[in-house]
């Protein structure tokens, strides 16, 4: 008879964990099935748990679900992004500021945590990691154009020197690089820091494509010939 309660009893556990389980799968793709699900078998829901109570401005319940999400999932630099966002709505700065640093570091293509060390690195005067956090920001083939265009007014202000030097060098010794350069700068730089960054990262040994330059410096040309003529004699080789 005991036997037969185990039995019974372990049937009844392995068919809850296993319901659990598979109820938190589906959270995935419907969130509001997060409640229905007990805590201890939130995985992939726990991050829905987490953004809706921030959602809420519950400060006190979005800290211990984002400290929760992150104790099961880790890995994924939002789930940090969304833990440092908690922490600064508990009034947490410097463990907020902590979380996002982790955040950036994990998750390179990260926009938002690139973003927010970005603009940590303004606050700070720190020009050359705020033209690193650009950088990671340039190459993301999602970013908008105009978010990108913005974020260049503050970074390669005139002025920036530092700034401009540190990019500059980054696009010099990332040939993977030099295309989406030519591409995406004239569009999303000044011209002025357009000619100067270009400048740089050609003396700083950037082999750009002489057709793709070409072709760049006749599109800028479009809104800007002196620009255009000045942009094609910062090309070396060419």
């Amino acid at each position: 008879m005991i036997g037969r309660m185990i039995w019974i009893l372990a049937v009844l556990v392995v068919a809850t964990v296993t319901a659990g389980a598979q109820l938190d799968r589906q959270a995935r793709y419907v969130p509001t099935l997060t409640p229905l699900i007990p805590e201890p078998f939130r995985a992939f829901s726990q991050r829905h748990a987490a953004a809706q109570a921030l959602l809420d401005d519950k400060p006190e319940l979005a800290l211990l679900e984002t400290r929760r999400l992150v104790a099961r999932r880790p890995m994924p630099a939002s789930h940090l992004r969304l833990l440092s966002i908690a922490e600064f709505e508990a009034g947490n700065v410097e463990q907020g500021s902590y979380a996002i640093q982790l955040a950036a570091r994990r998750g390179w293509r990260d926009g938002p945590a690139q973003r927010s060390m970005l603009q940590l690195a303004l606050a700070a005067g720190d020009e050359a990691e705020a033209a690193r956090r650009f950088a990671a920001l340039f190459v993301k083939p999602d970013e908008e154009q105009a978010d990108l265009n913005a974020l260049a007014q503050e970074v390669f202000a005139p002025g920036q020197d530092n700034a401009r030097a540190v990019f500059a060098q980054i696009v010099a010794e990332a040939d993977r690089w030099h295309s989406v350069y030519l591409r995406k700068a004239p569009a999303v730089l000044s011209s002025d820091a357009l000619i100067d960054i270009t400048k740089r990262a050609s003396q700083a040994g950037a082999a750009f494509d002489c057709a793709e330059a070409r072709r760049t410096a006749e599109r800028l040309g479009k809104r800007d010939d002196a620009a255009s003529q000045a942009f094609a004699a910062t090309i070396v080789g060419c």
